[in-house]
């Protein structure tokens, strides 16, 4: 790829020491003149070295002429005076504000100012600048804001007054802010006020519940709008044309995690800000042919069902009832019976045991140029055709300790690699987890593994599927009376927990389903996974530390195409 010319370049001064900046469409970069004459020939390419920086184009948040008052204004006492003089020679000034990466995938705003004797030279990058920001039409320019102010440790009101709205004031994004006053009024706002046509997104700031209002009340007004029946499991759900921020301060914010790496609200919100778009899954959740939700990250019937239905009577204790509760759960070792049916994912779809993680960019997650003529279509003609035989299907019958559906990760600060950690937010795919009935001791080494490098499907008493669809029956719906549950175990408490032999309890009851926190009224559900159905200002987990796409030292290689000045 040929390297693009400069549209401005410039002798000004930084931090009292003279540098050469140059702007192309792609990457604003700056280098100290002094240093530079004395460096070797063997120039580094990386994107920030000891004399040379650079910034993506695409990763300013704004650029504005610098105030006086604003001139310096870290400077120590000892050059205070240098910097008066400074300040003199060089009274005019602009600030480029833009993505400084730090640890752990958090982002932060750094600053960068250049000094200029002539003010018409500031003005002059000030609006070449603009002019690039403004050629970068995914970048949000009017939000609709919803804070949960109840959620997490009730910080969300402050969170977003102190870390956020300053920097939606930078970019120059109005903003219109409503607090929520009870559980789904944003669903519900959402689903009838709403003038969505003035805005560019949709933003939560609150937990993993927040977020469920938000994509309920979104998905559902698109579906009202194009008169689709949400009621019918078949239906081909019509994608959102707003994408959907999320500013974390809830308790988990396990979405957030998975989708940006970091739940912190400042990186949350400069992903808003630069326009970053990840596509996301959706699963559709139908008992009887009547829609009960929609899922992004877990649906868990079993374990994590129970945990969920014993947690919701201990509120009062915060986000310590979910370890009161497991640990009660994990004792109880209840497992059920019933029998599970599903649609395998074509073969390009990858697999839950393969250990590619979806990251960035990921390669399983990109939509194919012909998937909705080709492979896709084939793949619904066979479903349609086999589906009163469940020819293509696969059925499964057994007693089970937790099935649960992962449609990403589901990591979280507690579980880095989440319950699968090579699901994809993306791909059109859940991966289905079936945990069979086993000794506590097994079921211990399996949940130990969500928290190390080992794989937690490495169990005999495990399997792990990457489907489309699939539906559950609980086995009482397939009796024709209690009697032939006679033979089975009885529930008598707590037993050993290292028994050699199975020690699990058999309550002839159902579990109940959870799906991203809300527990599901039937047991008898099913689900169909509706691929990029929404999009999230986010741009997936970053491998690593991204570098500038170009090499900023042939910046200064180029002639300049469009304007030169030198101070």
């Amino acid at each position: 790829m040929e390297p693009q010319a400069r549209l401005l370049s410039a002798i000004l001064f930084h931090k009292h020491r003279q540098v050469e900046v140059a702007l192309n469409r792609s990457v604003l970069a700056w280098k100290e003149i002094e240093r530079s004459r004395k460096r070797s020939p063997g120039i580094s390419n990386s994107a920030e070295t000891a004399h040379s920086h650079a910034v993506q184009v695409c990763e300013i948040v704004a650029v504005c002429k610098t105030k006086d008052d604003d001139q310096d204004s870290k400077e120590t006492m000892k050059s205070q005076k240098k910097a008066k003089q400074h300040s003199h020679l060089y009274p005019h000034a602009f600030t480029v504000s833009y993505i400084r990466r730090t640890r752990q995938h958090q982002w932060r705003c750094g600053d960068v100012t250049f000094h200029s004797a002539n003010q018409g030279l500031c003005e002059q990058w000030i609006h070449v600048i603009n002019e690039q920001l403004s050629l970068l039409t995914n970048r949000p320019k009017s939000l609709l804001v919803y804070i949960n102010p109840y959620g997490g440790k009730r910080h969300g009101r402050r969170i977003y007054e102190q870390k956020v709205a300053p920097l939606f004031r930078r970019a120059c994004i109005l903003a219109d802010v409503i607090v929520t006053e009870r559980a789904n009024h944003a669903r519900d706002h959402l689903k009838t006020e709403a003038n969505l046509d003035k805005y560019d997104g949709v933003v939560c700031v609150g937990g993993d519940g927040m977020f469920s209002e938000i994509l309920h009340g979104l998905v559902t007004r698109t579906q009202t709008d194009n008169r689709v029946d949400q009621n019918q499991p078949d239906a081909e759900l019509v994608p959102c044309s707003l994408h959907i921020g999320i500013i974390p301060a809830g308790s988990t914010d396990c979405i957030c995690f998975a989708t940006v790496g970091t739940n912190d609200p400042v990186t949350s919100a400069l992903h808003i800000i630069v326009g970053d778009s990840q596509p996301m899954d959706v699963c559709s959740v139908h008992h009887n042919d009547i829609f009960l939700r929609y899922s992004v990250s877990l649906l868990g019937y079993g374990f994590y069902g129970d945990i969920l239905t014993d947690s919701e009577r201990k509120r009062w204790l915060g986000p310590a009832r979910y370890d009161l509760s497991g640990v009660k759960t994990f004792l109880s070792h209840n497992y059920y019976e019933g029998s599970i049916s599903f649609l395998p994912a074509e073969n390009n779809k990858g697999d839950p045991r393969d250990k590619l993680q979806c990251r960035s960019g990921c390669r399983i997650c990109q939509p194919k140029p012909s998937s909705k003529d080709t492979q896709w279509e084939i793949s619904e003609e066979k479903e349609k055709s086999d589906k009163d035989g469940m020819g293509g299907w696969s059925v499964i019958r057994g007693k089970f300790i937790a099935i649960n559906a992962a449609s990403m990760s589901c990591a979280c600060p507690r579980s880095p690699r989440g319950l699968s950690p090579s699901a994809h937010l993306a791909d059109g795919t859940t991966d289905l987890i079936l945990v069979r009935k086993c000794s506590r001791l097994n079921f211990l080494r399996h949940l130990l593994q969500h928290t190390n490098k080992e794989d937690q499907f490495d169990h005999s008493f495990v399997e792990v599927h990457r489907v489309r669809k699939f539906r559950f029956q609980p086995r009482q719906h397939e009796l024709d009376s209690l009697e032939d549950l006679s033979d089975s175990p009885k529930k008598t408490g707590f037993s050993p927990i290292c028994s050699a032999q199975t020690t699990c309890n058999y309550s002839t009851s159902h579990s109940s389903w959870t799906s991203d926190g809300e527990i599901l009224p039937h047991a008898a559900i099913q689900v169909s996974v509706h691929g990029q159905l929404i999009r999230l200002f986010a741009r997936g987990i970053e491998e690593q530390q991204q570098c500038v796409l170009e090499d900023p030292c042939t910046l200064w290689a180029l002639e300049p195409s469009t304007y030169q000045s030198v101070d």
